[in-house]
């Protein structure tokens, strides 16, 4: 594809050759004389000069490359867009294979995909453009709405609601039982029965073997927008908010409520029945103990703001030096008591 019908595909300022041959998508340091790269993070501008590609996407802001380039306010969003322009997805084969077990009472909408050993139970609805590739196993009555997708082996339980463009990776489980039990007297426990339900609102999607607890009594929802990423732990009776972005080994334990526009970086946990507010930041293996306020930045366990934690493990490292310090003057001034 020439670059500037890739301008053009993508809303970009073109500078430099527009008849160079782009043949895929690439990071900077990979990125071969057919490739499209593009660097949107200011520490890796110094990058450019060494970088092999054929094309790049830089901001308006961007010191000048001998690279053809195009220039974007969201340099990282157009590449996110130009890499759908290389990347042929597998087509869905239209209909319901021969091996997939439809139950008579689902409702299905129009233009669907159901694949091999898909189980879809009684009394489902499904929306329109609904794929489901093998594996997939839906329990009675879930409803879902248009533009489903659900990779092999993901799980959607019984009376789960899903809005429109919902996307399941592989191994995802929403609505798996919540991790409850009472005790008995003698130390035993007894199950109870996970009775709520969960709700993922639209343009959601969920991560590879991430699970998605049901309540044992009311919901769990996970609000419009948010993303989850893979081996994510929500647990029963929990609430996420808009837009928010969950990573990695992220766990939720129960009756947690995170805002919207929330950041929980890699293997955070946070303790139930806990508040996080709007637009926080949580950086990765941040453990979380208390209610954090709107648009806090934090980090370390037990969570602080992430300024201090910072200063706090510098100091930790220091740590020895200032011990041996304090000795050598406690012992300068038992030497001047002595004088």
């Amino acid at each position: 594809m020439k670059l500037k019908d890739i301008a053009e595909k993508l809303d970009c300022e073109l500078r430099g050759d527009p008849e160079i041959e782009i043949l895929g998508v690439a990071g900077i340091q990979e990125a071969e004389s057919t490739d499209l790269t593009f660097v949107s993070n200011p520490k890796y501008a110094r990058k450019v000069k060494d970088s092999s590609a054929g094309a790049i996407i830089l901001s308006p802001e961007a010191p000048p490359s001998e690279i053809p380039t195009l220039i974007s306010p969201n340099p990282y969003l157009t590449f996110a867009r130009a890499v759908e322009l290389f990347y042929a997805p597998p087509i869905p084969i239209p209909g319901i294979h021969p091996t997939a077990s439809v139950a008579e009472t689902a409702v299905l909408g129009e233009d669907y995909s159901i694949g091999a050993n898909v189980v879809v139970g009684e009394h489902v609805s499904i929306g329109d453009g609904a794929v489901l590739y093998p594996n997939v196993t839906i329990y009675p009555h879930a409803k879902i709405g248009d533009d489903f997708i659900a990779h092999s082996n993901s799980v959607v339980r019984e009376h789960t609601s899903i809005g429109n463009r919902v996307i399941l990776q592989n191994g995802a489980v929403i609505a798996s039982d919540g991790f409850g039990f009472a005790p008995r007297e003698d130390r035993s426990y007894y199950k109870i029965v996970q009775s709520g339900v969960v709700i993922l609102e639209d343009d959601v999607e969920v991560g590879a073997n991430s699970c998605i607890d049901r309540a044992t009594v009311g919901e769990t929802r996970i609000g419009r927008g948010t993303k989850i990423d893979n081996l994510v732990q929500i647990g029963h009776g929990s609430k996420v908010g808009e837009d928010s972005v969950l990573a990695a080994q992220t766990g939720l334990a129960g009756s947690s409520d995170i805002g919207s526009r929330v950041m929980l970086a890699g293997q955070v946990g946070v303790a139930g029945h806990l508040r996080i507010g709007d637009d926080v930041i949580a950086t990765a293996q941040t453990g979380i103990a208390r209610s954090v306020k709107d648009g806090s930045k934090i980090s370390g366990t037990p969570e602080m703001e992430s300024g201090l934690w910072k200063k706090n493990y510098i100091l930790m490292h220091n740590l020895q030096g200032l011990v041996r310090e304090v000795k050598q003057l406690r012992k300068d001034l038992e030497a001047l008591k002595e004088k």
